[in-house]
């Protein structure tokens, strides 16, 4: 069975740093694409970025590109999000997840989740 269990969530002042890990289990995930996804309190859970496991082609949305990168360590299968330059509006769970055999941006069409993780960004 497939475990994503995410970690390295906080608080941190704006302009601060934050690296989020997600350990995979329960697969070989090189067919997977993997995916950060963040939800704020009063709003829908949002693309933040993915990754295709083989190849390590990324995405990233308009909001994070330049400040976060997503990578992927095949050894540890384990999935990262470092996030830089952190904004309030930065401040949300995080959560980690993953797509069977699919490129896609939309969470509803991924197949599994992580429990999330809090970041807070104070302003």
């Amino acid at each position: 069975q497939v475990q994503l269990v995410e970690s390295g969530g906080g608080l941190v002042q704006a302009g601060g740093s934050l690296r989020l890990s997600c350990a995979a289990s329960g697969r070989t995930f090189s067919r997977y694409t993997m995916g950060w996804f963040r939800q704020a309190p009063g709003k829908e859970r949002e693309f933040v970025a993915t990754i295709i496991w083989l190849g390590g082609r990324t995405t990233y949305a308009d909001s994070v590109k330049g400040r976060y990168t997503i990578s992927r360590d095949n050894a540890k299968n384990t999935v990262y999000l470092q996030m830089n330059s952190l904004k309030p509006e930065d401040t949300a769970v995080y959560y980690c997840a993953a797509a069977y055999s699919k490129i896609t941006l939309n969470p509803a069409t991924y197949d599994y989740w992580g429990q999330g993780t809090q970041v807070t960004v104070s302003s």
